[in-house]
């Protein structure tokens, strides 16, 4: 198809019939090398059926070319078109991208908002809480130390009572060991007072049995 094209061409420019007619002998020569069976001679005739031949196959490649174009332009303006919608397309897209990433923006803004106030609520209530752990820890230390003047007030009064009890022991002891002790001459007393009584009443009893003896 490219050799045609070129012969065409060749042939469009020449400025004679004899330019030509060399034009379609080189052809022939070119035909005859490439084609060595083709034996025949060229006369005139040939080569005016030749060219016509060749003329018309030159005009039917030039309406190929030609509707070639012509669908390369039709191919061209669809494309074209393609292209823009594309490009109407893309530019949507970046619109839509950046509506899109200023929303993510200004949602971005209100999360780092919405952290920033948690943390201050979480340094509020951690303050809060510390002032509260420091007051527990106050009142944790005054309750020890209550209790720690109150288990030394109740030692103090637990020591007291042991005192009161081994006092009250001693005293008892000693009462009891006076009261024994009393108990013990006033027996031995009413003893003696008991057996002289018995003593006198038995020698009552022989005087009385016996009274010419004593004389």
């Amino acid at each position: 198809m490219t050799s045609v094209i070129d012969l065409y061409e060749k042939l469009r420019l020449a400025p004679d019939e004899t330019a030509r007619a060399r034009i379609i002998a080189e052809a022939f020569e070119a035909l005859e090398n490439r084609y060595p069976h083709l034996d025949y001679l060229v006369t005139t005739r040939h080569l005016s059926e030749t060219e016509l031949k060749l003329t018309k196959e030159i005009e039917q490649v030039r309406l190929d070319v030609e509707q070639v174009r012509s669908e390369l332009k039709a191919t061209e303006l669809k494309l074209t078109k393609e292209i823009e919608q594309v490009r109407l397309e893309v530019e949507q897209v970046r619109s839509e991208l950046k509506a899109t990433e200023l929303k993510l923006t200004k949602e971005i803004e209100q999360v780092r908002l919405d952290v920033e106030q948690v943390r201050s609520e979480l340094k509020a209530t951690e303050l809060k809480l510390t002032k509260e752990i420091e007051d527990v820890r106050l009142e944790v230390e005054q309750v020890r130390s209550e209790l720690k003047a109150t288990e030394l007030k109740l030692t103090k009064e637990i020591e007291q009572v042991r005192l009161e009890i081994v006092q009250a022991s001693e005293r008892t002891r000693s009462e009891t060991l006076t009261a024994i002790a009393e108990s013990k001459a006033s027996l031995i007393k009413w003893s003696f007072l008991f057996w002289l009584s018995q003593m006198g009443a038995i020698l009552l009893l022989l005087w009385r049995l016996f009274p010419n003896r004593g004389g």
